[in-house]
């Protein structure tokens, strides 16, 4: 670097290093090759489990738990929680996210990003045995805590993909007549959404996880073969319960990442 170039870096007198127009964080990148190992690998290992079952030497106690549907309604229940509160962490946070970004509201930002942070900072056990002693035993309990668990990652992205678009870009569609919810909706958030993406995988996989702590609130879920076979010394009900967990979240995101590849506008994907 010549001793000009470094003058214009750093900016007239010794000022600060000016920052670049343009240039905003990005998510990491998700490609179709690596796309398609992971259902191959899932589909492996529910294949191997299955067969462990197959030869596996079953007493009474761990049938009669693993009978009647039990595996699929535990299931069922885990899906049915996981997709319920990911749907209320978006409905909250993203539009949270646009508020906070306006100029009428940013003061409120550190306040608000405060309560995410506390929400995720309190131990998810805890979280939920106080809200069982306030809202009683029920899914109730469970979904607000998993919602207030995974608020921070959307909220956070949101406002980070936002603060972080080209203001000459925005001035530009200022100019040309666009109001600001044009603005808003044709500029801001489709640029936004790269990151708008990574924080909802994000909230996905905390929620398949958070959810397996649900049974403890009487809310169901994967959590019901884990904890019995912990109590009950059965491990193929805990191996089980253990697997679908782990596949499940890998299978979420999974699912997120194709729709992170999907759904960026096509300018950003190169």
């Amino acid at each position: 670097m010549t001793a000009t170039e470094a003058g214009e870096a750093a900016g007239p007198l010794g000022e600060a290093p000016r920052r670049r127009p343009g240039r905003r964080p990005r998510p990491a990148r998700v490609g179709w090759r690596k796309l398609t190992f992971l259902p191959v690998g899932l589909i492996a290992v529910l294949l191997a489990t299955w067969l462990w079952f197959q030869q596996a030497d079953l007493d009474a106690l761990t049938r009669n738990a693993l009978s009647g549907g039990q595996v699929s309604k535990a299931l069922w229940q885990h899906i049915q929680l996981t997709a319920i509160s990911t749907f209320f962490v978006l409905v909250i946070a993203i539009p949270l996210g646009v508020l906070l970004t306006r100029r009428a509201f940013s003061r409120a930002t550190p306040v608000a990003m405060a309560f995410a942070n506390m929400g995720q900072a309190t131990p998810a056990i805890g979280l939920l045995a106080l809200l069982v002693i306030w809202l009683g035993i029920g899914r109730r309990a469970a979904l607000i805590g998993m919602i207030a668990y995974a608020v921070l990652p959307v909220l956070s992205n949101t406002i980070t993909g936002l603060k972080a678009n080209d203001p000459a870009l925005l001035e530009a569609a200022r100019g040309i007549g666009m109001s600001p919810t044009g603005v808003l909706t044709r500029v801001e958030l489709p640029l936004a959404v790269p990151l708008i993406l990574a924080g909802v995988r994000t909230a996905l996989v905390l929620n398949v996880g958070t959810a397996t702590l649900a049974v403890f609130g009487g809310g169901g879920g994967l959590g019901v073969l884990i904890t019995t076979g912990i109590t009950n010394q059965r491990m193929p009900v805990l191996v089980l319960g253990s697997v679908l967990t782990v596949v499940l979240a890998l299978l979420v995101d999974w699912l997120a990442s194709l729709a992170e590849l999907l759904l960026r506008p096509r300018g950003l994907r190169a």
